[in-house]
């Protein structure tokens, strides 16, 4: 089992920047892929960026050039930059490997116009 907790955000006005951390634990947590989703008010939970356990990256176009995933064997982690008022939403880290998955309880991102 994989245990997340997700950190980091906060207010942050427009065109900042915020670094979302996700601590996990767990075996074999290194041969999972992460992700990090988001939700906003009234709308879907959507993919943000995800990472292989291979290192490998993959970003919603919406947040291409702006937003950075990484990982090492702590955690997960997201490097939000240019920060736009329509990135406001709560952020959840996920982990999945073949048909297991966990996910974080996740952490509040509001960008201010």
């Amino acid at each position: 089992q994989v245990q997340l907790v997700e950190s980091g955000g906060g207010l942050v006005q427009a065109g900042g920047s915020l670094r979302l951390s996700c601590a996990a634990s767990g075996r074999n947590f290194n041969s999972y892929h992460m992700g990090w989703y988001r939700q906003a008010p009234g709308k879907q939970r959507e993919l943000v960026a995800s990472i292989t356990s291979a290192g490998s990256t993959n970003y919603a176009d919406l947040v291409k050039g702006r937003f950075t995933i990484s990982r090492d064997n702590a955690g997960v982690y997201l490097q939000m930059n240019s920060l736009k008022p329509e990135d406001t939403a709560i952020y959840f880290c996920r982990s999945s490997r073949y048909s297991i998955e966990y996910w974080g309880r996740g952490t509040q991102v509001t960008v201010s116009s």
